[in-house]
């Protein structure tokens, strides 16, 4: 995989948080889609491990179309599917090996 593939993940994924973050003010959304992120970060767990880099974690986001939506599917109350999966890899990637701010 290359770098700049994971360059470009490491980017959405800040987006991601970003925009999540945005959504603070309005509270029973935003809890609505921590609980989303934090179905999604137990999942990362059990499919990356907590040892892992940023190109495995980046190669488990291309990945994450076959599986995503049986974790955090609309029907089962994610609000913005694509904010929740960007977020949680973000806050994911603070515990690769490799990682740096």
């Amino acid at each position: 995989m290359s770098t700049v593939y994971v360059e470009n993940a490491r980017l959405q994924w800040e987006d991601g948080y970003r925009r999540l973050r945005e959504r603070a003010g309005d509270r029973p959304v935003y809890l609505d889609l921590m609980a989303q992120v934090d179905r999604l970060l137990d999942e990362l767990n059990r499919r990356v491990g907590q040892t892992f880099t940023l190109e495995e974690l980046a190669a488990a986001y291309r990945d994450a179309e076959r599986w995503l939506l049986e974790v955090v599917a609309p029907g089962a109350g994610a609000v913005d599917v694509g904010l929740v999966e960007d977020a949680a890899f973000h806050l994911y990637a603070r515990g690769a090996v490799d990682y740096t701010p």
